[in-house]
């Protein structure tokens, strides 16, 4: 308990990289005010969980990193924050552990809650806007945690899709200005970090709420085309992306750029035109279609990743074979496959058509196995391709992994000299645990050919 003579604070974060941006900005927050930043295994003063509504085991997830913290510090103050936090206060402050809870706007003036937080006896204190008072825009990015830095260029979303939570968690659509995020970026090279993934909930709607105001005063293609012009970044990948806001000229700069890599991430969510409207997705299959086509086009070695759900009510076993041929025939690398869950406060839950669970995880399975053998197929095609990659800093029983600009997940002996470094790669062979081995070509080639 040593340590406890300092100021400590740890974290932990669940969800998405946005999620992550956010703690790590937060983290600078307390380090900058004169904490430490421990493990969250250790003890601390405060321990801050940055919670996701997403996954449907928020609750337990919240519960189990609550308990962590106890056993690490019965004394430490738990701060519960993030989308979970701003849905569920008062459940969430009732659990045994937690002292305070920090809505969506709260959560960036932590401090400021933290000056005379008492341990509790009872149950946490709430401090939680109602979510349309969120209509600013606090700018953030990860760092130090991981070779490649998360952004974070737009927050919120207009859209309403009948599955989703997060507009009720994070608020309306609103942008960072184009100058804070070069200026961030510009930070996050001169910490020597070679890659940035610029991260948001729809950040293809960027531009709008950029100067307080729902006018659209920039574009993403305008943030893409500022950023393509940043020094010191080496690689900038574009997070997931809605097709419908995913612009020809847009792709057409990622295929010219030295910079942007190509690799998206589009979300789909069905294949049936059906669900797509009852989803109220603005987007119909064909649209989706051209997307990846346009991409193939002028990328053909880009890697596609796509989210979809399978159980959405109403999704019949014809409707859902619409989706797996649907993705079976497109040209895409990956999968990412969410399983239907209800929430509270969404259209979808009242909707008939309920699919059963046992159901729901057949079809989950079905489209993971699919995933796989999709990515296997996008690898074989890079094998005997030189290609540059980023080496991470773990050591994994003597053997460090990286990622190629197209995402291929790659693997050599540990090499300390390697770490953080983007090194030319024949890509030689699919090992047994999905990654690919490797042939160094040329060493700390940093630049596109």
């Amino acid at each position: 308990m040593e340590n406890l003579q300092l100021k400590t604070a740890a974290f932990h974060t669940l969800g998405c990289k946005l999620n992550f941006a956010e703690t790590s900005t937060i983290a600078r927050q307390l380090t900058g005010a004169g904490y430490e930043k421990v493990s969250f295994d250790e003890p601390a003063n405060v321990y801050i969980i940055n919670t996701c509504s997403v996954t449907e085991n928020a609750d337990r997830e919240c519960k189990f990193h609550v308990k962590r913290a106890m056993k690490a510090n019965p004394e430490g103050l738990v701060v519960i924050l993030g989308c979970y936090a701003q849905l569920k206060p008062e459940e969430i402050s009732k659990i045994t552990g937690v002292d305070l809870v920090l809505g969506a706007k709260e959560k960036f003036n932590i401090l400021s809650y933290l000056d005379d937080l008492q341990k509790s006896e009872s149950q946490g204190i709430i401090h939680s806007c109602e979510i349309d008072e969120a209509d600013f825009f606090i700018g953030s990015y990860s760092i130090g945690d991981r070779t490649r830095a998360f952004l974070k260029v737009q927050d919120g979303c207009d859209y309403k899709c009948t599955y989703c939570t997060i507009p009720l968690a994070r608020g309306i659509s609103r942008s960072d200005t184009i100058e804070s995020v070069v200026k961030n970026a510009t930070e996050i090279a001169a910490k020597g970090i070679k890659e940035i993934v610029l991260t948001g909930v729809n950040i293809g709607d960027y531009g709008k709420g950029e100067f307080g105001n729902k006018k659209h005063e920039h574009t993403f293609l305008d943030l893409i085309s500022e950023l393509d012009q940043v020094e010191g970044i080496e690689r900038i990948r574009i997070s997931s992306i809605e097709p419908n806001l995913l612009k020809n000229e847009s792709i057409d700069l990622v295929a010219k750029s030295k910079r942007f890599v190509p690799h998206f991430h589009i979300p789909l969510q069905s294949g049936s035109d059906d669900l797509l409207k009852i989803m109220k997705r603005r987007y119909m299959s064909g649209l989706y279609a051209d997307r990846v086509a346009k991409i193939r086009e002028v990328m053909p070695d880009s890697c596609i990743g796509v989210d979809v759900i399978v159980g959405f009510p109403g999704e019949t076993e014809e409707k859902f074979l619409e989706t797996y041929n649907f993705l079976n025939e497109l040209p895409i690398s990956y999968l990412h496959v969410f399983t239907y869950s209800e929430r509270e406060n969404t259209e979808a839950v009242d909707m008939e058509g309920i699919i059963p669970i046992p159901e729901r995880k057949r079809r989950n399975k079905m489209l993971r196995i699919l995933s796989e053998k999709k990515k296997m197929a996008f690898y074989q095609t890079q094998i005997g391709k030189t290609l540059p990659a980023l080496w991470e800093h773990e050591n994994k029983n003597e053997m460090m992994y990286g990622f190629t600009e197209n995402y291929v997940r790659v693997k050599k002996p540990f090499d300390i000299n390697s770490v953080n470094q983007i090194e030319f790669l024949e890509l030689k062979k699919i090992e047994s645990d999905g990654t690919v081995s490797v042939l160094a070509a040329f060493e700390n080639f940093l630049t596109k050919v």
